[in-house]
């Protein structure tokens, strides 16, 4: 239902193989993990997101600005955190205002990303998410009714022609958006290098950018793993940078500054 671009780790981690199991056999708490994750987990992930499609294309129909649409995201991303038993713990909400447009920039480490920001972030918002998640029966089918955007990352020209047109949605709307600037979720867990699109849309539009950092997501769900573990996340949102006075020369500098502010906040 919702999609994604990057973030990052967590209070709760998988737990290795532990004395007693043969070397190189899975420990019985991870054994007791996986049986959880493919008996409850998964099939509720399942139900949760075929019951939320279905509403959702009906809803769309009625929808003509999309605000319906990511109530009932917001519904699945609740569902989906319930059933994978994860906890959220937030910091500096309060410095979203309401009816102020933003940037939002994220790090990405895990699918259960996305329902975490869903979840938990107030502001109306959409994403700027790769081409092909808008592929994908029924997530697809509602990023597209919802007015969320593909970029066509392996095109660099049409990539910047729908940068421009999402920029003067935002003017034109009052919408903030959000993105995973690291382009996709990190292999080895660290932060990524951000690509600079999400400074690019903010001059553009001349709104704030605002970093938010993930912590705990990939302990829950690693990636490349279909195994779930309960814990605690947390979501830290940073002070608001300014883009006012700056031109798109400034877009390096801006991307530099919203980097160094996620990774001020996952190591505090």
């Amino acid at each position: 239902m919702a999609p994604s671009n990057h973030s990052r780790s967590a209070d709760s981690s998988a737990s290795g193989p532990q004395s007693g199991s043969p070397a190189g056999s899975p420990a019985p708490s991870d054994r007791l993990a996986f049986l959880w994750s493919v008996i409850f987990v998964s099939p509720g992930f399942i139900l949760s997101t075929f019951a939320h499609g279905l509403v959702n294309h009906f809803v769309a129909m009625f929808d003509a600005n999309g605000q319906r649409q990511l109530r009932i995201a917001r519904a699945w991303a609740r569902s989906l955190l319930w059933f994978a038993g994860v906890k959220v713990e937030t910091e500096g909400l309060e410095r979203l205002q309401p009816g102020t447009s933003y940037i939002m920039v994220a790090n990405h480490l895990s699918y259960m990303d996305t329902p975490v920001i869903l979840t938990h972030v107030p502001v109306e918002f959409r994403f700027l998410a790769k081409e092909e998640l808008f592929r994908i029966p029924f997530m697809g089918w509602h990023l597209h009714r919802a007015g969320h955007i593909p970029v066509p990352l392996e095109n660099p020209r049409a990539s910047v022609k729908t940068l421009m047109r999402a920029a003067e949605m935002i003017r034109q709307r009052g919408l903030s958006l959000l993105i995973f600037p690291e382009g996709g979720r990190s292999m080895d867990g660290q932060l990524q290098e951000f690509i600079d699109g999400a400074s690019y849309l903010a001059i553009k539009a001349q709104v704030p950018v605002v970093p938010v950092a993930l912590i705990g997501t990939r302990e829950i769900l690693a990636m490349g793993s279909g195994t779930f573990h309960r814990g605690r996340v947390r979501l830290r949102v940073g002070e608001p940078i300014s883009t006012v006075g700056m031109g798109l020369h400034d877009r390096k500098r801006l991307t530099e500054m919203a980097r160094e502010r996620v990774t001020e906040m996952l190591v505090k």
